[in-house]
């Protein structure tokens, strides 16, 4: 567990549980089942100063939830319309109904030990819908545009304009550029939760679970800048508070 203590690269940097796919991929020889998770992800967490470990898209690995020091909801496919009591759009991706089970049970652990939470794209929907808010299951119905993802398989640049004094704001600043990939967006927001940033568009691009030290989704994916750390840290700077 993280100490108290004010170096980040010191022997107890905090541990940060990072949710994964499970998809089928090859590669060398192989072709079969993978639990995986672009390399991005626990670079930046490793560039922030903390201790990066995959959770297996299992209910079981809820329980692993105990052992870290902050949770990241990391990004992928669509989540199940069902979660959110919708019929399927037929641009909604195939249902990874696991996943969608182990996240959810894995971000009621870490609410209830009240550790820090940030979720990326699918991981902000995922913070949404697991507290009871639904989903634009395609954007570009709502938007009249393509921008946050014009090209399948490449990240998009958006402006973001968020709200001064909220974490993702003393965090990253009030006007930023952001790397998006995304096709749906927050609808209805869940009790609780509060808008501090969106997109010149109106789509919502970050938010803030009220009276939680940090609880923040963005639908942006700030992994993509290994170089930019801002967001990370202060995930990790929560943890020792």
């Amino acid at each position: 567990m993280a100490s108290n203590g004010s170096d980040p690269h010191g022997p107890d940097r905090p541990v940060v549980g990072l949710t994964t796919y499970g998809e089928r991929a090859a590669y060398g020889v192989w072709d079969h089942d993978t639990v995986l998770l672009p390399s991005t992800y626990p670079d930046i967490v490793f560039a922030a100063g903390g201790i990066p470990v995959l959770l297996p898209p299992r209910p079981q690995a809820a329980a692993a939830v105990d052992r870290i020091d902050a949770l990241v909801l990391s990004g992928g496919p669509d989540i199940d319309p069902q979660r959110y009591g919708a019929d399927r759009h037929p641009l909604t991706g195939a249902a990874r109904a696991e996943r969608d089970a182990a996240e959810i049970a894995m971000l009621q652990r870490a609410l209830e030990r009240e550790i820090p939470v940030l979720g990326v794209c699918r991981g902000l929907q995922m913070l949404n819908v697991a507290l009871g808010g639904t989903l634009v299951q395609h954007l570009p119905d709502a938007v009249g545009h393509n921008g946050h993802n014009p090209t399948p398989g490449k990240f998009a640049t958006t402006m973001v304009d968020l709200v001064p004094g909220g974490r993702v704001a003393t965090a990253v600043g009030t006007t930023v550029a952001v790397q998006c990939h995304h096709h749906q967006a927050l609808d209805r927001l869940a009790d609780g939760l509060v808008v501090t940033a969106r997109a010149g568009d109106g789509t919502v691009e970050a938010v803030e679970l009220d009276e939680r030290p940090f609880v923040v989704g963005v639908q942006w994916h700030p992994e993509q800048d290994a170089t930019d750390i801002r967001l990370m840290a202060a995930l990790l700077a929560a943890t020792r508070t």
